[in-house]
């Protein structure tokens, strides 16, 4: 990272340079399960060069890294750095429950020249002190690597990582942001609680407009949206973003509310349990590669298909 930043520097270079939207990958598998380095290869290309997306999120949930090796999730890593090859910025998830795993993914972030790493919190038994917990896990992240860290707290680790406890954490030198997968008003509260030391944000697509107009917020981080809802003739998305970083909140709107025929179609045909396999077939249908999901997520059937097809066919949507 000698490059790039110094671990100090870490939180102005991350002010400065994690910015816009930023998209949580989907990892293409072929039928033989094996991961599809090409497509992901021809994924990155599209969504950068096409999409104008301005960092990827890699190797996340919606990437299905509980279902990939170590080597994989490190070849992931080598794939998005290489694609993206100072054209958009990468942050990769080094997330896991065995905290050497998480040290050993993070080093050949490092190495492999991520600009970022992202750590879920951990699941926590017989713990009754958690926040000092969380703080001394962050902390020793933060003693053995120069990375910036970003934090990921949501409902998977069963309980959730409250405001005064990432506030605190945000103080660590080189913990630049937060994936806060919660209520509004809990990420609300944070973002007043820490100003500009760290980027707050939150995959959820609905609000981000309000967020930048009533927060202030520069950073989308990051989910699908930003490659499920445009293809490279309608970028709806990227446009309302622009219009309200300048402060042009109603024409924003506008824009914005355009989309709500794309948003409901995905709604009403999204299988409950089927993220991953849904996510993928979407882009499927917008030209992208798709391909399997790896157990134990489930994949489409023939029925649910036929559903998002015609949903997607009529969405408006251009393509």
């Amino acid at each position: 990272m000698a490059g790039k930043y110094s671990k100090l520097d870490a939180k102005d270079y991350a002010r400065e340079n994690m910015r816009g939207i930023w998209a949580a990958a989907l990892n293409p598998f072929d039928d033989d399960l094996s991961l599809n380095e090409s497509g992901l290869r021809s994924n990155i290309r599209h969504w950068i060069d096409d999409l104008g997306i301005e960092g990827l999120f890699i190797a996340g949930k919606q990437g299905e890294f509980f279902s990939m090796s170590l080597d994989e999730r490190k070849r992931n890593f080598e794939i998005a750095v290489e694609e993206c090859d100072g054209k958009a910025g990468v942050i990769v998830s080094v997330s896991d429950q065995n905290f050497d795993t998480v040290g050993e993914l993070a080093a050949h972030a490092e190495d492999c020249g991520a600009d970022y790493i992202v750590v879920h919190a951990p699941v926590l038994s017989f713990v009754h002190d958690r926040g000092e917990v969380l703080y001394r896990y962050y902390e020793a992240l933060c003693d053995r690597l120069d990375i910036g860290i970003a934090m990921w707290s949501h409902p998977d680790s069963g309980y959730l990582m409250q405001p005064g406890e990432c506030a605190r954490i945000a103080e660590l030198p080189n913990v630049v942001a937060i994936k806060y997968s919660v209520p509004r008003e809990m990420y609300v509260r944070l973002t007043h609680m820490v100003g500009d030391r760290i980027q707050v944000s939150t995959s959820a697509e609905d609000d981000w407009l309000d967020n930048i107009e009533e927060l202030g917020w520069r950073l989308y981080l990051c989910s699908s949206p930003p490659y499920h809802l445009q293809t490279s003739s309608d970028r709806r998305m990227n446009e309302y973003t622009r219009l309200a970083f300048d402060g042009r909140f109603d024409e924003a709107r506008r824009v914005r509310d355009s989309l709500d025929p794309v948003r409901d179609a995905m709604a009403r045909t999204r299988p409950a349990d089927k993220p991953q396999a849904f996510g993928k077939y979407w882009q499927e249908l917008l030209g992208q590669v798709g391909g399997r999901v790896r157990p134990p997520m489930l994949e489409l059937t023939d029925a649910e298909k036929a559903a998002i097809r015609e949903a997607f066919e009529n969405c408006g949507l251009r393509t």
